[in-house]
């Protein structure tokens, strides 16, 4: 099988480097500044300078004379003879800026140039061809599957209605349409009383309730009543007073209805029967309410069965690597969608869009455009020397110190924010100092995960637990909460640092397989063939400068071929790799870096001030947002394109699809089946060890579903439980126990796989960004491990603290 790449000699191209017209500029000014400035695109740089006079330099004469050399030899012998001056300590040729397009990255090298013939290489490359076609039938019967289930329903609208339940008892009758129901939906909106509203009660005058329940009438022929029965169980809400109706919010509340088959006796006798709502309240007046009538509501043990399938399915996409993490999500979430609307329940889109979080995606597309920015000063490489300067170029004292910083840091700023500006800096890092950079990575990010588990504002639920008035109100505040999760931080440190250690035990783990020539030459051929695929031939401009780059890929690949077989010499000695570093990687760009310092103090000051709920006046992603306006006001920018180029779209998309798919699974019911078994589970136990099985259940719980779906749902529907718990009198749990568990389980959780937490899904974005990928299993195997490991030290933690010692 021949491959697509064109491995002709550079003069057999059509195009000249004459042609450089202002299209192709423009089209070269968007790629990556390591690869703009590289010797063979000069052509293009020359142009540029004269077009825009930049007092930017050209590449070194070195480099010129070099690429002339290799070109000309290519000319002379047909295949690449010359190389390129790389060191033992590293080369700075990541992808720092990035583009739209994203290469699947498992074939570095373009081993298809050769040709084959041994027929165990033709069986594997048939093998291949059925799985692939095997892979596509598969997903295109999902596609059928959902696209009929789109096409087949219409958008479920909500019939709305408006009724007044009569004081103190008097019963409300409301119809329903249709009598021969096995069950029935019911939403309601009014001045109920939610679990975190804190409510002066008045001790004379009980809490005003209301009760909701389905009732059957049976009819003779003439239309006369024959009969009335319970056709449900009683719904019972509580309600505000009537002096605080018009000053409560009015919330939401909704109950599917199982309900009770008619009576045979009865149906023998009357000619029909009909279905009715029957509210009572308990209120001193007339109390208003919406109401929506939902006749085929979803069944929710259905639901979940189907909603697990999907999350299964999703799972084995991106595991085995079976399409793009990004394409998978998307698959997940437009067939849960489909699941939707086969159930009469398809959302609008005004609704799916309101299920996006909006707040997180602004949050990571100002620090994208701001990371962007950054890196064209050169601080992320000078940052990389410092460390490898204070550390003596050792690797474990490198490493420690870039966790230790991480977690602190992920402490006070949000923890997706932190990440990054770090994972940069780490795979310069890894770079000089020749090592792989995916198992820092995953130890950094884990660190991370860590480190935001400390505050109130570390980790997004951290911040949905704290900003809970209820919890507020009974003593849960930042400094409580630092307090009391301190102890129980710290331990996972030291237990995480033991089992990396251990995992890494041998400093080959850390390090690639090759010689770190031809590991960054295959890191160089995928950077500039991933510049190559992120341009299109439909235009001559992107045409002229596609081919450029892969002539570049083309030579590289030979010199690839020729260092694999060639002698490797002795690395030089540290002080010699830190003068080598320091003279190769300064700051670029001073002025540009002052600005960038500017813009960063504005928004790292704006995120500490969220610690202080007093001074809350803009949200995180408000203020990435403007932090970023505010540089590319600053910095000048006119090529406001070849920024947008370096955000990682994937990622957001990613996140996008998400969102949208959890929000999926919990209206099939999944998210709701996870808290209602944990609540069980805990009421099934004696009253002498409640609290020991309530924090146990909690913590573990949280912490498993939080590795496989998204921890912000979950975490919003087991504080609801939480809060149930504590307030039941008869169960008599205290609150702070139970958070300090959900809050540890729903952050440290976030480490068992590569998308059970948002820093997770960045980090692997940016490091695939900059040419290094890692895999779903690669980080299962390192962080579900450490998960676990967590989880058993935080239950001793917690057990120790609350159960013996009674902290709270």
């Amino acid at each position: 099988m021949s491959y697509t790449y064109n491995n002709s000699r550079s003069d057999d191209y059509p195009f000249d480097d004459d042609e450089v017209t202002e299209g192709a500029l423009q089209v070269w000014r968007a790629l990556p500044e390591r690869i703009r400035q590289d010797p063979s695109l000069a052509s293009f740089r020359q142009e540029h300078e004269r077009l825009h006079g930049d007092v930017e330099p050209l590449p070194s004469e070195d480099g010129m004379q070099l690429e002339e050399h290799e070109h000309e030899q290519e000319q002379r012998n047909g295949h690449n003879d010359g190389t390129h001056a790389f060191t033992q300590i590293g080369i700075n040729v990541t992808n720092e800026a990035g583009q739209v397009h994203v290469l699947d990255g498992r074939d570095l090298e373009n081993n298809n140039d050769e040709q084959h013939d041994d027929g165990e290489t033709y069986c594997k490359s048939n093998l291949k061809k059925y799985l692939t076609w095997f892979k596509i039938s598969i997903l295109l019967v999902v596609w059928g599957v959902f696209t009929a289930f789109l096409m087949s329903n219409n958008e479920h609208v909500d019939q709305l209605s408006l009724i007044s339940v009569p004081a103190n008892g008097s019963t409300r009758v409301f119809p329903i349409t249709t009598s021969t129901l096995e069950r029935i939906g019911l939403a309601l909106r009014g001045p109920f009383r939610l679990q975190e509203n804190e409510l002066q009660l008045n001790v004379t005058v009980p809490l005003p309730v209301l009760q909701v329940q389905v009732t059957r009438t049976y009819y003779d022929a003439f239309g006369m009543e024959i009969y009335t029965e319970n056709a449900s169980q009683v719904w019972q809400l509580d309600i505000v007073y009537f002096d605080l109706i018009d000053a409560t919010k009015d919330t939401k509340k909704t109950r599917t209805f199982e309900l009770i088959p008619s009576d045979s006796s009865m149906l023998t006798t009357a000619n029909r029967s009909r279905l009715n709502f029957e509210f009572s309240s308990s209120i001193d007046g007339e109390l208003p309410l919406q109401l929506n009538v939902d006749e085929s509501p979803i069944y929710k043990r259905h639901g979940v069965l189907y909603a697990a399938a999907v999350l299964c399915g999703l799972y084995v996409m991106i595991i085995w690597e079976i399409v793009n993490r990004t394409f998978a999500a998307i698959i997940a979430s437009t067939l849960s969608v489909g699941i939707l609307a086969a159930l009469n329940s398809r959302p609008s889109m005004g609704t799916i869009m309101g299920w996006i979080d909006v707040e997180t995606l602004l949050l990571l597309f100002g620090m994208m455009i701001l990371v962007a920015i950054l890196s064209e000063t050169g601080v992320f490489d000078y940052l990389a020397v410092y460390a490898y300067k204070i550390t003596n170029g050792h690797v474990w004292p490198l490493i420690n110190c870039l966790c230790l910083f991480t977690a602190v840091l992920s402490s006070f700023l949000d923890n997706v924010t932190t990440v990054l500006l770090m994972t940069p800096v780490t795979i310069r890092l890894c770079e000089v100092m020749s090592l792989n950079p995916v198992p820092i990575l995953m130890c950094m990010v884990i660190y991370s995960n860590i480190g935001g588990a400390l505050t109130p504002v570390g980790d997004p639920p951290n911040v949905i637990i704290a900003s809970n008035n209820y919890i507020s109100k009974n003593g849960v505040n930042f400094a409580v909460f630092t307090l009391h999760m301190l102890p129980g931080v710290l331990l996972v440190m030291v237990q995480t640092y033991i089992q990396l250690r251990f995992k890494f035990r041998n400093i080959s783990d850390l390090q690639f397989k090759d010689s770190p020539e031809v590991e960054e030459l295959r890191h160089e051929i995928h950077v500039w063939k991933r510049a190559a695929a992120s341009l299109s031939a439909y235009s001559k401009d992107e045409e002229v400068v596609r081919q450029t780059l892969m002539k570049k890929v083309n030579r590289l690949k030979r010199s690839l071929k020729k260092r694999m077989t060639s002698v490797i010499t002795p690395a030089p000695n540290y002080e010699q790799t830190l003068a080598n570093l320091q003279a190769k990687y300064p700051i670029r760009n001073k002025q540009l870096l002052y600005k960038c310092t500017a813009a960063l103090v504005f928004v790292i000051s704006l995120f500490f001030l969220h610690s202080v709920p007093e001074l809350q006046r803009l949200s995180l992603g408000w203020t990435a947002l403007l932090g970023a306006i505010f540089l590319i006001i600053l910095a000048d920018i006119e090529d406001l394109e070849a920024i947008l180029a370096r955000v990682e779209w994937s990622t957001l998309l990613f996140f996008a699809a998400l969102f949208i798919l959890m929000e999926a699974l919990t209206e099939l019911g999944l998210i709701e089946w996870i808290g209602n078994m944990t609540e069980g589970i805990i009421l099934g136990v004696g009253e002498d060890q409640r609290l020991t099985v309530a924090i146990l259940i909690i913590l573990w719980v949280s912490a498993i579903a939080s590795a496989f779906v998204d921890n912000i749902p979950l975490t919003t529907m087991m504080v609801k439980i939480t809060i149930s718990l504590a307030q039941n009198s008869t169960l008599n749990l205290p609150l702070q126990p139970l958070v300090w568990a959900l809050a540890l389980g729903a952050c440290l959780g976030g480490n068992g796989t590569l998308i059970g937490a948002s820093a997770n899904v960045v980090c692997a974005g940016v490091a695939e960004q900059h040419g290094y990928k890692f895999t779903f299993l690669e980080f299962f195997k390192v962080g579900f491990p450490i998960m676990i490991g967590s989880i058993i030290v935080t239950t001793g933690y917690l057990l120790l603290s609350h159960s013996l010692l009674t902290w709270h």
